[in-house]
């Protein structure tokens, strides 16, 4: 790696700025807000402001050579990602990056009724959010294809850490699903997701897909508990799939119904990434 576009750089962003300017690699980020731009002054990274949703008023680009890490999630509706799309078209044929490496999740995956899943395991997504990763994913490897750039794709579990924690719903008294009916649910501390980052720039194998979580999945009622347990709250109630239904956002049910347990080998064998969180313990320290 030469230098370094860090596109969405918020807080993983950030993180994984500072890994790189540890390797005195020079890092741009780029915001879509003068916050987001004043955020990253202060942090010592250059930052470029572009709204992604306004494709041709992207400015000239530093791609050119660079590694692309593309954090930016897609647009909060619709089954599409049109924002991924208009950051890869905006690059310039003669300006073309050396890697791009892009943050999906395994919402691609569906509901996999709690077994444990590989990257081998079939995409089915049942959610919107899962089809516009999906899509996003798609729009990374016709581009990759097309214009012979090594792409890395990440599908990502929970992010957890600081900042990062539903502490607010459980001081609020929320309920959560009861134990027996609570589906596995997969997780990665925010320190370790920017190291796998970077080691899928430097390690990981063009056009492949790595499933990135600590190989530790839990119940998510188990994780509200474990949290609330930490900070010393009261244990949030606990109701049943039939009273979630009325009680709970959709948001928060569509994340009910889907289950499954995320292996990592691939990404500890071929990453060589040595987790400083192998599990939630360790992170909630």
């Amino acid at each position: 790696m030469k230098t370094v576009l860090i596109v969405g750089c918020g807080d993983i962003g950030e993180r994984l700025a500072g890994l790189c300017r540890q390797r005195n690699l020079p890092v741009t980020g780029l915001v879509r807000s003068a916050d987001g731009v004043a955020r990253l002054r202060r942090a010592g990274i250059e930052p470029i402001r572009t709204d992604l949703a306004q494709a041709d008023a992207i400015d000239t680009l530093p791609t050119a050579g660079a590694t692309v890490f593309h954090l930016a999630p897609p647009p909060r509706d619709g089954e599409r990602d049109p924002l991924i799309r208009g950051f890869l078209s905006a690059i310039d044929g003669d300006a073309l990056p050396e890697r791009l490496v892009l943050l999906s999740t395994t919402a691609v995956y569906g509901d996999c009724g709690g077994d444990w899943i590989d990257e081998t395991h079939p995409v089915a997504p049942q959610t919107a959010r899962g089809l516009r990763r999906l899509d996003a994913e798609q729009a990374a490897r016709d581009w990759s294809a097309r214009t012979g750039v090594p792409l890395v794709i990440l599908r990502v579990g929970g992010i957890y850490g600081p900042g990062r924690l539903p502490i607010a719903r459980i001081e609020k008294g929320l309920p959560i699903l009861r134990e027996a009916e609570s589906p596995f649910t997969n997780r990665i501390h925010q320190d370790d997701l920017a190291q796998v980052c970077l080691a899928a720039a430097e390690r990981g194998r063009p056009g492949e897909v790595y499933n990135v979580s600590d190989g530790r999945p839990g119940t998510m009622s188990r994780y509200f508990k474990d949290i609330a347990r930490a900070r010393g709250l009261p244990l949030p109630p606990e109701v049943s799939l039939a009273e979630a239904e009325r009680v709970m956002s959709a948001g928060m049910l569509s994340y009910l119904k889907e289950s499954r347990r995320l292996a990592n080998d691939k990404m500890l064998r071929e990453l060589g990434v040595v987790l400083r969180y192998p599990d939630l313990a360790a992170g909630l320290r």
